[in-house]
């Protein structure tokens, strides 16, 4: 009788400890979801032009966010408890955001050096696309910097058409402020760009059509003062036709150089794109 005590008594303890085991780990579950969630509601604020300039916090407890800080306009506060809706795992948010209509951002933080640096690698990383995408500036050594939306173009050039071409493919491309088009002509210097230039055009023929169509629809997508999502794509024999609406016959323009530019494009064909 005194042993099955003692056994009921340590099957007890057993599963009491397994319990407080069990309630742990799921505290310690629910503890790291939380981080995970703040993380990246913070982070998407951080990116977000509208928001990064802003002091705002952030506190996730049991899928609820609490939103604090101050905002300029009422639109701003409704897009960031948008944000953390949408984030997976968000039932609700408490949004204390306090709308100031004279409120002034505070001059730097972490999320704004954050954003910037998100928004200076993205922006670098579409200018060199476009360059070693297009027919007359692939081969070229161009090094590109982007510090605050300031493009810095480095390198050799064979000719200053190719060197105002690069300052103009940078120059259109999505979150480009300024350029700084150093890039020095050496028409005279033999160089691997002129052969490396040679060797795509007499390849040219070969490029892919589903290749060009992508390049294409990328460059417009990168580029401001085009809607590229607007404009329709399709490549046949290198022959690239473009179709939809734009708003000027100046964005019309731009986006047939910028398709014409793309390396294996023969001609583009553009009485399907109207203003």
């Amino acid at each position: 009788m005194y042993a099955q005590s003692r056994k009921l008594i340590l099957a007890a303890s057993i599963a009491m400890a397994l319990g407080t085991m069990s309630g742990m780990a799921s505290a310690e579950s629910q503890s790291f979801t939380d981080v995970r969630q703040e993380t990246q509601i913070w982070t998407t604020f951080a990116l977000s032009p509208q928001l990064r300039a802003n002091d705002l916090r952030v506190s996730v407890r049991n899928s609820k966010a609490t939103l604090t800080g101050n905002v300029a306009e009422s639109v701003n506060k409704d897009l960031a408890k948008d944000i953390a809706l949408g984030v997976s795992g968000i039932d609700s948010v408490d949004n204390q955001i306090v709308v100031q209509p004279d409120y002034v951002p505070p001059k730097s933080g972490p999320g704004q050096n954050y954003g910037v640096m998100v928004d200076d690698a993205t922006t670098t990383a579409a200018v060199k696309s476009k360059l070693l995408w297009s027919k007359q500036t692939d081969g070229m050594t161009i090094h590109v910097v982007t510090r605050s939306g300031k493009v810095t173009l480095t390198g050799n050039s064979d000719s200053q058409a190719d060197k105002d071409l690069a300052g103009r493919l940078a120059t259109s491309t999505t979150g480009v402020a300024s350029v700084d088009n150093q890039l020095v002509v050496d028409a005279l210097k033999p160089t691997p760009v002129k052969s490396a230039k040679s060797t795509a055009k007499e390849a040219e023929g070969d490029v892919a059509d589903s290749w060009i169509t992508t390049k294409v629809k990328s460059t417009l997508m990168y580029s401001s003062n085009v809607s590229g999502s607007n404009i329709s794509v399709s490549t046949n024999g290198g022959i690239v036709t473009l179709s939809g609406l734009v708003d000027s016959g100046a964005e019309r323009d731009l986006a047939i150089e910028l398709a014409q530019n793309v390396r294996g494009v023969k001609s583009v064909r553009s009485t399907e794109l109207r203003y």
